[in-house]
């Protein structure tokens, strides 16, 4: 039995948006994300992060472009895991989700869709979690 709890999440997807408060708000609920923290200088976010219940999340603030780590909205892609695709499939149908495509199978056996966001961002939802990671040793 391996006891070496997994390592705490190290990378964080980044993006920015035009309109960063419609977005987070978007996010938490069409797709079910936990906003976790959101600073806001104005009407501008500065910084928020935003948790996937299952693990993991994003960060995310007001489109910059004179900062030093800028992205264009809508340039931004991810591919969140669940276990309940088929729940969440249902959850951004209901509550008006952008572009929701069907519900696919795939070769290597996951269950998958996507959607857009407000800002153009494609998110695809699948059952897939990655391989196993490798123990030293």
């Amino acid at each position: 039995m391996d006891t070496n709890p997994a390592p705490a999440l190290q990378v964080w997807p980044t993006l920015q948006a035009n309109d960063a408060r419609g977005l987070i708000d978007y996010l938490v609920r069409v797709f079910g994300f936990e906003e976790t923290v959101a600073y806001a200088d104005g009407d501008r976010i500065a910084h928020a992060q935003l948790d996937w219940p299952e693990g993991g999340g994003i960060m995310l603030g007001s489109h910059k472009p004179e900062g030093p780590f800028t992205l264009q909205p809508g340039t931004f892609s991810a591919y969140v895991v669940s276990a309940d695709v088929e729940g969440l499939h249902r959850r951004a149908v209901d509550a008006g989700g952008i572009d929701v495509s069907e519900l696919t199978r795939t070769d290597y056996g996951s269950t998958d869709f996507r959607a857009s966001d407000p800002e153009g961002n494609i998110w695809s939802f699948g059952t897939y979690a990655g391989e196993p990671r490798r123990t030293a040793g």
